[in-house]
C-alpha cells in the first residue's frame, strides 16, 4: 500500500512540474514511431504536460487522430511535420508546426518526399544483401505488424529492428552505428530538397519552420549556413541528444538570429525494451512558445 501511494505522489509531482510545458518533437505508427498518434497524446496528457506536437516525417498521416485525441484529454495537439533535406552533404531536418494538413499542394509534396525515402529504403536494403545480409523490404514491413496507409512510410529504424530479428545486430544502436547511420556501411542518401525549400514549404502551408536538433550535424558552420539562408522561425534548441554544451551554444545562436527556442524528446516508443532518444515530455519548453511558432 505504501508503494502505491508513493507511486501515485510521483506521479502526482511529475504532473505538476510538468504543467505548462510542452514537448514539441514526438513522432507515431505514422511514420517511424512505435506508438498510434492517440496513444502519443494519452502520455503527454498521463505526463501533465500542457501540449504535444506531432512531427512525423514526411507525412501528416497522424494529426487527425492526434487532434481528436487532444479533445478527449483537454491537451493541446500542434500539428506539425518533419521535413527531410540535404545540405552541405549531410542530411538535415526541418520542423514545420501548424502546417495545414489539408493542404492539397504540401501534401502532394510530402507524397513526393515518401517516394524518395522508399527509393532511399530499397536502396539500403540492397546494400544489406551485397553484404550478406538475408533481409527485404517485405519483412521489414511486415515487422510492424500492420497494414501500411498510403500515406505513411517505414524508416531506418524499421530496417533495424529486422537487422535485430534476424540476430545480425543485438540492438538498434549496434544496426545504427555498423549499418545505417551516416558514413556506416549501408548508408544511402538519394538527392532530397534543401533546407530553405522545406521552409518555403511550411510557410506556404502556413506554418512556421524550425531547424531540428542541430547539435546532431556535427558541424555548426553549416548550421550557420542553413539559418541564414531559410526562414526559420525557430531553433530546437533542447533535444535528447544534446548535451549542456549543446544547448548553451545553440541558445546563444538562436539570440544570435532572433529564433524562438523550442525543444523536444524526439521519443518514437520502445524498441527491443530501449526508448529510442528519449522518453516523452523528458525535453520539453514553456508552452508560450507556441505563440511565435503560428497558435492562433
Amino acid at each position: 500500500m505504501e508503494n502505491d501511494i508513493k507511486h501515485n505522489e510521483d506521479k502526482a509531482a511529475e504532473r505538476s512540474t510538468l504543467a505548462g510545458r510542452c514537448d514539441l518533437h514526438t513522432h507515431t505508427q505514422a511514420s517511424d514511431g512505435m506508438q498510434p498518434p492517440a496513444e502519443n497524446v494519452r502520455l503527454a496528457w498521463e505526463k501533465g504536460l500542457g501540449a504535444v506536437a506531432i512531427t512525423d516525417h514526411d507525412t501528416v498521416a497522424g494529426i487527425t487522430e492526434a487532434l481528436q485525441a487532444g479533445k478527449e484529454y483537454g491537451i493541446t495537439v500542434v500539428p506539425g511535420v518533419e521535413i527531410s533535406t540535404r545540405s552541405g552533404g549531410k542530411d538535415i531536418h526541418v520542423l514545420g508546426y501548424y502546417v495545414d494538413p489539408g493542404d492539397e499542394r504540401f501534401l502532394s509534396r510530402l507524397a513526393g518526399l515518401r517516394e524518395t525515402r522508399d527509393l532511399r529504403n530499397e536502396q539500403i536494403v540492397g546494400k544489406l544483401r551485397e553484404l550478406g545480409i538475408e533481409i527485404t523490404l517485405e519483412k521489414v514491413v511486415a515487422g510492424t505488424r500492420r497494414e501500411l496507409r498510403p500515406d505513411e512510410s517505414v524508416g531506418r529504424p524499421h530496417i533495424a529492428d529486422e537487422l535485430v530479428r534476424l540476430g545480425v545486430v543485438q540492438n538498434m544502436r549496434e544496426a545504427f552505428d555498423k549499418y545505417l547511420a551516416e558514413g556506416a556501411l549501408a548508408f544511402v542518401s538519394p538527392p532530397r530538397i534543401s533546407p530553405e525549400e522545406a521552409c518555403a514549404w511550411i510557410d506556404e502551408a502556413g506554418g512556421k519552420a524550425v531547424l531540428a536538433h542541430p547539435g546532431l550535424y556535427g558541424d555548426d558552420e553549416l548550421v550557420h549556413s542553413i539559418l541564414q539562408k531559410g526562414t526559420f522561425t525557430g531553433i530546437e534548441v533542447y533535444h535528447s541528444d544534446h548535451g549542456r554544451q549543446e544547448e548553451d551554444r545553440y541558445l546563444t545562436m538562436a539570440q544570435d538570429y532572433s529564433l524562438a527556442v523550442t525543444g523536444g524528446s524526439d521519443f518514437h516508443g520502445k524498441r527491443q525494451g530501449v526508448v529510442f532518444h528519449g522518453e516523452l515530455g523528458s525535453v520539453n519548453v514553456p508552452v508560450d512558445v507556441l505563440d511565435q511558432l503560428g497558435r492562433s
